[in-house]
């Protein structure tokens, strides 16, 4: 799924940001997938079995819902789709975009890619290069997310084709094993097992890609054994799509970037291609010989101007690319162009992002809002509400109370003086848990409520709910929660 800002949010002095494309194979859920994000159809939307989603369609925000074709696309100067029409009329036939008022849309606009085919179907021709319509939009977006079916796992050919596609965009993927709640626990992680190893063979980086299981629709889960799982990856993939408008200056420098490296290495490229050039005669078969030792020309630059690896281009592309070039009408290696971009990416970059960081503090705070966003924000249904440190949130009485009998036996072998326990002899009785005294420290603080350095036996029994908290995998607050102050610590009005 890639994204990125809406034209809209630039008439409204914010900016513009493509956010996420899904994509995935047929019949892996990346239609409901994105109907479950804006909790909303949208023009052109097709579900089922099959691969119903046969074109590339831009989700956006519109003041009326309405579907504008690919063809008229392309020539709307208030979109970002001009250089689409590259791609010829067997493309922008399957192209379109799906605008309507929604408010997750205001944020971010989503691109629904067609099913990617597996077996038998992997021989029909689509009519363009469906590798490169992906690797166009994987240049100007925020996040990609690839999409898998955890009932029928499979990485067709087609689908490995496009994965090598996004090289070089490894930070902007993410993985989503949707309709997990399909199959049994032991199953779920056989199937989880297989994809890794399958992503590891595809995706060659050394970074492990992220993968969030669940079942991203509104339905009932078929086997909810995993459902506290399934919520926890779900807030997380929201919490990771929500950030992208925050980020999106930073994000679009760090392409700038990018970008200025391969110039610069397609220039050293060229220009060495050029060196090479006969004068006269046989300038073709040179040619040949160049384009077929280009992997020894990277390493000879490689070594020479210190460039790092990941920094060229695919080579196969580059030889393709190549065949149809006339070597002669290249330019020669101009350095002084080379130093402006040394120096731009030397200075300028920086003073760049300080800028960003200063708009950024200025500007209220960015965050995609609406649709499946809000359903779990805030209320009983947020997240982990009612659990861990928030068990007894809307009780009346104090919910450690239930357990302090037994703390208050322990208290009082502690040679209470004046009714507390000093630091040292509470450490004897909390170190029995076994947590490390970083997490026993930040225990320590919370249960201090009045920060005197001791603990009587309300902030005692308190210390060892926190303890339970910690050793039952919850993570520990920030502050403490009003509902767990000890009844004589809070402030009657």
């Amino acid at each position: 799924m890639f994204s990125w800002v809406s034209k809209d949010a630039r008439r409204k002095k914010e900016p513009e940001l493509f956010q996420t494309v899904a994509e995935g194979q047929y019949s892996t859920g990346k239609t409901t997938f994105i109907r479950h994000l804006i909790e909303q159809d949208f023009p052109g939307m097709r579900i089922g079995p099959e691969p119903t989603t046969d074109s590339f369609i831009a989700v956006m925000h519109g003041p009326t819902e309405g579907v504008v074709p690919g063809n008229a696309l392309v020539v709307d100067p208030r979109r970002p789709f001009r250089k689409l029409n590259a791609f010829g009329n067997a493309f922008l036939n399957r192209f379109m975009c799906a605008q309507l008022p929604n408010p997750v849309l205001d944020s971010i606009s989503i691109i629904d890619t067609p099913g990617i085919l597996s077996g038998e179907k992997q021989r029909i021709s689509r009519g363009y290069d469906f590798a490169a319509v992906l690797e166009w939009f994987a240049e100007r977006v925020d996040r990609i997310i690839l999409l898998f079916d955890a009932h029928k796992l499979d990485i067709s050919d087609e689908f490995s084709e496009v994965i090598k596609a996004l090289k070089n965009h490894e930070d902007k993927i993410r993985v989503v094993l949707n309709k997990a709640d399909q199959i049994e626990t032991q199953q779920l992680m056989r199937v989880y097992g297989a994809l890794m190893w399958s992503l590891g063979k595809i995706i060659n980086t050394p970074e492990v890609v992220r993968v969030y299981i669940g079942s991203f629709w509104s339905h009932p889960l078929l086997i909810p054994d995993n459902r506290k799982l399934f919520e926890a990856e779900e807030q997380d993939l929201f919490k990771d799509i929500q950030s992208l408008p925050r980020n999106a200056a930073l994000r679009k420098l760090n392409d700038l970037i990018k970008r200025a490296r391969l110039a610069k290495v397609h220039a050293y490229i060229i220009s060495s291609l050029k060196k090479e050039m006969p004068n006269v005669f046989g300038k073709e078969s040179k040619k040949k010989e160049l384009v077929n030792n280009l992997g020894e020309i990277y390493q000879k630059i490689e070594r020479e101007h210190q460039i790092s690896p990941g920094d060229f281009p695919s080579l196969r592309k580059m030889q393709e690319l190549l065949q149809t070039q006339d070597f002669s009408k290249f330019q020669a290696l101009k350095p002084k162009l080379l130093d402006t971009v040394d120096d731009m990416l030397a200075n300028d970059i920086a003073r760049l992002m300080v800028m960003v960081r200063q708009e950024e503090s200025l500007m209220p705070s960015q965050v995609v809002k609406g649709g499946a966003f809000d359903g779990t924000m805030n209320g009983p249904f947020g997240h982990g509400y009612g659990e861990g440190a928030g068990e007894g949130i809307d009780d009346v009485e104090w919910v450690v109370g239930k357990d302090k009998p037994t703390y208050d036996e322990i208290f009082y072998t502690l040679s209470p003086v004046n009714g507390k326990i000093t630091g040292a002899n509470a450490k004897k009785e909390m170190v029995k848990s076994k947590l490390p005294n970083t997490v026993l420290g930040k225990i320590w603080k919370l249960a201090d409520v009045d920060k005197d350095g001791l603990l009587d036996d309300e902030e005692f029994a308190l210390a060892n709910h926190l303890i339970k908290v910690k050793l039952e995998g919850h993570e520990l607050p920030a502050d403490l929660p009003p509902h767990l102050v000890p009844p004589s610590k809070r402030r009657h009005e």
